[in-house]
């Protein structure tokens, strides 16, 4: 069995404390959009073009497949062992930085979105732009 030399160690750390910031900035949106707009009317941040809207998606982007948590619970899972897996594979060579940043976003968003289904059994979305009436989202969609 190949073992893993103490460089490759580093990286993994700092992979997983990335991901972790990412994470703990997803849900202290979430928190702060919770906080601030349930319950309450949304927030104009430029007149007619964006707002702070509170919504609680069950479903997937665009509020597709509405209340199929245990198929996003399985998805989000499959994706994180993908992600692990690329990481672990991905040279540590500054060409393969950009997949790197990728996968930490893409995992990152993944968990910080499951996080919320399993916690409350929907996701948190806030961002709205309401100049091209794009569906509503939060920061782990933006990862």
């Amino acid at each position: 069995m190949k073992t893993l030399n103490k460089n490759k160690v580093l990286w993994i750390l700092a992979d997983i404390i990335i991901m972790g910031l990412l994470i703990g900035l997803d849900q202290t949106t979430k928190y702060f959009a919770v906080l601030n707009l349930k319950d309450k009317p949304a927030i104009k941040i430029i007149d007619r073009v964006f707002e702070l809207h509170y919504l609680e998606n069950r479903g997937a982007a665009f509020g597709m497949l509405q209340n199929q948590k245990l198929m996003f619970v399985v998805i989000a899972c499959i994706m994180m062992v993908v992600v692990c897996y690329v990481l672990l594979k991905i040279p540590e060579e500054r060409k393969y930085a950009v997949l790197k940043i990728c996968m930490l976003l893409v995992g990152a968003g993944a968990i910080g979105n499951l996080i919320d289904r399993l916690a409350n059994g929907f996701v948190v979305d806030f961002f709205y732009f309401v100049l091209i009436d794009f569906p509503i989202f939060n920061v782990a969609d933006i990862y």
